[in-house]
């Protein structure tokens, strides 16, 4: 664990930026801490190809104090519009040097540790993707619940772009994120807080509002849903689901920062693409 002592700013969160689109980049232009001090968490969908992933991050780690960033879905995928023709952990692994050489935390990094306000408090970006356990309803397996996907024309890109070289299956590829990230959060010092940043929820209830429950399947897993338990979480931060809003499972705060695209953001009351307060 790598130990920043602040004494001041604010850890802030944003995701889903998706900024192949115009509005959302210019979003990003106009980003700014509001102290020297913030930092800011990542929580996945930055873009597409590895261009525009390497901008926006380069953009916000020349503005905020430090960045850590989790991926999301569409970072992994292998696009057809990305030069950059790297599938599964080599594109997962290409991406975290990339942001190592921008000074950005990532989830192979040690956990650096929050000494701002409302600390001290590790800071855990994860990487753990999905297995297709938050299932339809009256669906007992993935085959099943892919079966009824398929049937309501309801499906993830993902099916088609992320690629889990060189594991069998995408939920392979998630068992084996979440056993090592496991260990390494049971490695903590006891009682010390810790903000768990992911790029999907670890807990399935934030999915219960989706219009098309079927989604949920490409929205989390259930080997995380009592990590909130397990763990001293303080707040547990995602995206994903492009719903943003606060709610409270089992006394633990999970705080949905997602941006979204424009044809969502534009019909929010509040300003789009300011970061959420964490701590």
């Amino acid at each position: 664990m790598t130990r920043t002592a602040d004494g001041g700013g604010q850890l802030l969160a944003i995701s889903d930026l998706h900024i192949s689109h115009a509005d959302n980049r210019a979003l990003v232009e106009r980003m700014a801490p509001e102290s020297d001090d913030d930092w800011l968490l990542v929580a996945g969908d930055v873009a597409e190809t590895v261009a525009d992933i390497r901008w926006c991050l380069k953009t916000l780690a020349s503005r905020f104090r430090k960045v850590l960033w989790a991926p999301g879905n569409h970072e992994l995928w292998t696009h057809p519009s990305d030069p950059v023709t790297l599938r599964g952990v080599d594109r997962y692994e290409h991406l975290v040097e990339l942001c190592r050489d921008l000074g950005i935390t990532t989830p192979e990094d040690p956990y650096p540790l929050w000494d701002g306000p409302d600390g001290p408090v590790a800071v855990a970006p994860l990487f753990l993707l999905y297995d297709y356990s938050f299932l339809p309803a009256g669906c007992a397996t993935a085959d099943e619940g892919l079966a009824y996907a398929h049937s309501t024309g309801v499906l993830c890109n993902d099916e088609n772009l992320l690629h889990p070289d060189p594991y069998p299956s995408r939920g392979a590829w998630c068992r084996a994120r979440v056993a090592e990230t496991e260990r390494r959060l049971a490695e903590l010092p006891d009682g010390l807080p810790v903000v768990l940043v992911n790029h999907y929820p670890l807990h399935r209830h934030p999915t219960d509002v989706l219009w098309y429950p079927e989604f949920a399947m490409w929205c989390g897993t259930r080997l995380t849903a009592d990590w909130h338990r397990r763990f001293r979480v303080a707040a547990m931060v995602y995206g994903h689901l492009h719903i943003p809003r606060t709610t409270y499972h089992e006394g633990v705060r999970f705080e949905e920062v997602s941006v979204g695209y424009p044809r969502e953001w534009r019909q929010r009351r509040s300003p789009p693409g300011k970061p959420r307060r964490i701590l």
